[in-house]
């Protein structure tokens, strides 16, 4: 296992400060020490839109030089344009799929191998069984263009943020109805708090087919001893099922009163304290 982390809380989204360019952020989760990061693809980062083939060599090099993989990549749904791949919008929904498509393509650039999935979001007065037909076809689309660049689409069940995929369970009947080789799972702890469930629950349902974890305490807080989450028990558990992935801190981005790098180097050195 290794541990990587997440740019939101340094990248303006969904919070519009601190915001750093990516490069600076960068360089800050490696010299705490991290093995990867996940970047968010949104401005000032990683919008694929806004980032031409100067720019994303410039990035794969500031990866390189500070030793740092990329451990995954996302969009960031919700806003203006929305990416909502189960949106009533015939055109929001072909443009949140092109948006995970370039979104994977930029990831492979960089040296990454894993895309996270939202599987969008029920809008009032869609049926909930069009939603998911229409998330579902989207998934397929996304993973067959993301093989072709050799990435793995992971859905996340997210029931803090939306009401489509909310459990283990629907993320797994996502991943099945999808159909192919390459969509797997992920979890975030403060989706499973959220839903009263125990986090290990997750990992031993997901088993061969987790490929990702997030890994936040309750209010986007950073891991650590006091927090509600037993984290003991999920590294543990995380060994028993032979995960080898990224276990990735996405914290702290849902304020404007935080010191990204005070929250990053806070889950850094409890994690490392328990997987030693």
């Amino acid at each position: 296992m290794r541990l990587s982390f997440n740019t939101w809380v340094y990248s303006s989204f969904p919070v519009w400060v601190p915001a750093y360019p990516l490069p600076e952020t960068i360089v800050r989760v490696a010299r705490i020490g991290y093995d990867g990061i996940e970047i968010g693809a949104t401005a000032p980062h990683a919008y694929p839109d806004y980032l031409d083939a100067p720019a994303r060599r410039e990035i794969k090099a500031c990866l390189d030089d500070n030793g740092i993989r990329l451990s995954s990549m996302l969009p960031a749904p919700g806003g203006g344009p929305g990416f909502n791949v189960s949106s009533p919008l015939e055109a929001e929904r072909r443009n949140a799929v092109d948006q995970y498509i370039k979104v994977a393509e930029l990831c492979s650039q960089w040296g990454g191998e894993t895309l996270l999935y939202v599987a969008g979001w029920q809008v009032y007065g869609t049926p909930a069984e069009q939603a998911w037909e229409w998330s579902r076809s989207a998934l397929q689309t996304i993973a067959r263009r993301a093989a072709d660049v050799g990435v793995t689409v992971a859905v996340e069940p997210t029931p803090t943020d939306s009401n489509l995929v909310e459990s283990c369970d629907d993320a797994m009947r996502m991943m099945r109805e999808a159909g192919e080789v390459n969509v797997k799972l992920m979890f975030d702890t403060i989706h499973a708090l959220y839903r009263n469930e125990v986090p290990t629950d997750y990992v031993y349902r997901m088993g061969k087919d987790l490929r990702h974890v997030h890994l936040a305490d309750a209010n986007r807080d950073a891991p650590g001893p006091s927090g509600k989450v037993d984290y003991v028990g999920l590294v543990q558990a995380l060994k028993e099922v032979g995960f080898d992935g990224y276990l990735t801190m996405e914290i702290g981005f849902n304020r404007r009163d935080v010191d990204p790098d005070s929250v990053a180097r806070r889950a850094f050195s409890y994690l490392k304290s328990i997987m030693a």
